[in-house]
């Protein structure tokens, strides 16, 4: 089994390069990890001997010899992706070349009822790994991505589960026996499209969230762009409407008081006999068939879709305005509704935008079409590796001492 603990700092930054790129050349890697090419060349060596990396093949070359190709072992090493929403988590063990190699479980949760979610989730996540067969010692980390102002560097989320003398990091760690790492959903979400989708082509983009709330990631210049403090994106509590509706943080006429998920789930709760939606008060289920209705041409599930999408669309015309991206990026659950969105988003946009700008941006459903919170949140545990290793040596120390 590969010992990951003793993994260098060139090593890691290998790791991550391969990961994000796989069947990368020595050259394409040296340019990654801007590292001399004897030096990578070095590094590959050790971590073909640890069992990480192998070579795979060879590449093209307009002329001399053909260069080898390097990707990991996709079973060498795995971590645990768990993305989490305000009422739903999924959950899945992901190898190391980013595949999902466990069922994904999905269960609901009430993230407003701190104490047991989070006791739910230890118990799920502790379930998973037990009936999975990948050894506990493969697993490098868990990742969770959760709605919240999160600080990534201590580990808390300032919206939820605060309750705990310890950090929110550290009380998971312990009760599931693997570092955990946390961040916000959106920015999963993002790095997801930075690493998988639109963002491996374009530089700027700012990926929308749409979900229970509205989250917004944002890529600039190629990389997350998460402010001063960690915190920027929290889009959804823009004061955009006098509309009078109090938003769950406190404010009135939020951004997502007119256009998140629970707003649609709702309304079409409220006409369920018309929309012939699921008669049920679950709101994923109310909302999956909105998906379905609209996905179908039906016009009270599409008409509903197209008012939230008008008024997200006023938000993204003053994002367009302020940040001036290439491209706006519609994901997240609200992703399952598909080109519904489009029409009403660039309406708003069309009336609200000076021409300038916006010729310059476009908005887009994300590529990836499934999982991509799950997919960013095993990004996010490639992405601090090196953390991940040092809260492994820790921990391990930590039992060794107790």
């Amino acid at each position: 089994m590969p010992d990951f603990t003793l993994l260098s700092a060139s090593s890691i930054a290998i790791i991550k390069a391969i990961y994000f790129n796989p069947d990368s050349t020595c050259l394409e890697i040296s340019k990654q990890v801007e590292n001399s090419i004897p030096n990578v060349t070095k590094n590959i060596n050790d971590l073909i001997k640890n069992g990480i990396v192998f070579e795979n093949g060879h590449g093209s070359s307009r002329g001399g010899r053909k260069p080898l190709l390097y990707s990991l072992v996709s079973d060498s090493l795995y971590t645990v992706s768990v993305a989490m929403n305000q009422l739903n988590v999924q959950a899945a063990i992901m190898d190391i070349t980013g595949n999902i190699i466990s069922d994904i479980i999905e269960f609901d949760v009430d993230i407003y009822n701190d104490a047991d979610t989070l006791e739910l989730v230890i118990e799920k996540v502790l379930h998973l790994i037990e009936v999975s067969p990948v050894e506990k010692g493969k697993i490098m980390a868990v990742g969770i991505s959760m709605p919240g102002v999160i600080d990534v560097e201590k580990g808390v989320n300032k919206s939820y589960f605060k309750n705990h003398s310890k950090s929110l990091v550290d009380v998971l760690s312990e009760r599931i026996g693997i570092p955990v790492f946390i961040d916000n959903d959106s920015a999963a979400i993002a790095l997801a499209e930075l690493k998988l989708g639109l963002g491996r082509t374009i530089k700027e983009i700012m990926v929308v969230n749409i979900g229970w709330g509205i989250g917004l990631g944002m890529i600039v210049n190629g990389k997350i762009f998460r402010g001063s403090t960690g915190y920027a994106g929290e889009f959804s509590h823009i004061p955009l409407f006098k509309n009078g509706k109090v938003c769950r943080c406190g404010k009135m006429g939020c951004l997502e008081t007119e256009t998140s998920l629970i707003i649609i789930a709702n309304k079409a709760k409220a006409e369920i006999a018309g929309l012939k939606v699921a008669d049920t008060d679950n709101m994923l289920e109310i909302i999956n068939s909105v998906f379905a209705l609209a996905r179908e041409g039906n016009s009270a599930a599409i008409k509903l879709i197209t008012e939230a999408g008008y008024h997200l669309g006023q938000a993204i015309a003053i994002l367009i305005h302020i940040m001036n991206p290439q491209v706006v990026v519609l994901s997240g659950k609200g992703r399952e509704a598909g080109r519904v969105w489009l029409a009403p988003i660039e309406q708003a946009i069309n009336e609200l935008c000076i021409p300038t700008l916006l010729n310059e941006s476009g908005v887009a459903l994300s590529p990836i079409e499934k999982f991509a919170q799950l997919k960013g949140t095993a990004g996010m545990i490639i992405e601090n590796l090196g953390k991940v290793l040092l809260k492994n040596e820790i921990h391990k120390k930590q039992l060794i001492h107790h």
